[in-house]
């Protein structure tokens, strides 16, 4: 009689997600349908709720390690890396949307580009954005991750990275993820810091971002920029040092 029940259930599945898309589908469903790929010739509807409450959410279970994944939930090696790609995927695809060297030249784009980088990430990690004369990405680069104040080499690593990627500007970008997007006494040390060391090779700090979420902040727009003179970076000043304010 069960095998009757869900006999043809994964082509209906299947077929309604062809015809709505996934915006129609419960988190649980949506789990459901990615376990076809990894378990043939079992229900995945009951799994898939037993995973979404070992971890709360459906974007917990995503972020969550693949071997964590596969001891609480009783499941695969193969089912936990397909469900912990998840977060990666995104960033993946958040970056081929944004093509090869975008252009970065206002704070918005700035945010919305470190927004792509900082998806999935449940850690605190730190990049380096380079950008070129025309204030395209020539690459961004993860450099660290851990704590900034826990990063007394980050001067010298962003200087390192900065020459590496031919970079004529820079954009630092780290995430906060406690949820706050107020930045710290240690996150405007080392901006400041960052911004003496690289200023020596004739490279300007335009922005530094902190992403919380789906939300970012910018130290350009709220004037926290300050040049190695130690005064606050305004339009005129900064077009006069040769680079871009960043104003939305």
């Amino acid at each position: 009689m069960e095998k009757k029940i869900h006999q043809g259930h994964r082509q209906r599945v299947k077929a309604r997600y062809l015809k709505e898309g996934l915006d129609a589908f419960a988190d649980h469903q949506v789990l459901e349908m990615l376990l076809f790929y990894c378990i043939p010739m079992r229900d995945t509807n009951e799994l898939a709720h037993k995973m979404i409450r070992e971890y709360g959410s459906l974007a917990y279970l995503f972020e969550a390690d693949p071997q964590d994944i596969a001891n609480r939930c009783k499941v695969s090696e193969n089912t936990a890396l397909l469900v912990s790609l998840i977060p990666s995927l995104a960033r993946r695809y958040f970056k081929g949307k944004w093509g090869d060297k975008p252009i970065l030249d206002n704070s918005s784009k700035a945010g919305d580009y470190a927004l792509s980088l900082f998806t999935g990430r449940i850690y605190e990690v730190f990049y380096v954005i380079c950008l070129n004369s025309q204030n395209r990405v020539n690459y961004a680069a993860l450099v660290h991750e851990g704590t900034i104040n826990e990063a007394p080499v980050y001067p010298r690593i962003i200087v390192e990275t900065a020459l590496r990627h031919q970079a004529n500007s820079i954009i630092l970008a780290h995430n906060h993820p406690g949820g706050s997007l107020q930045p710290s006494s240690a996150d405007i040390q080392i901006t400041r810091k960052i911004m003496t060391a690289v200023e020596a090779l004739s490279i300007k700090v335009v922005d530094h971002i902190i992403v919380a979420g789906d939300k970012y902040y910018s130290f350009a727009e709220k004037g926290l920029l300050v040049t190695p003179k130690g005064q606050d970076a305004d339009i005129a000043s900064c077009w006069e040092n040769g680079y871009p304010y960043f104003d939305n």
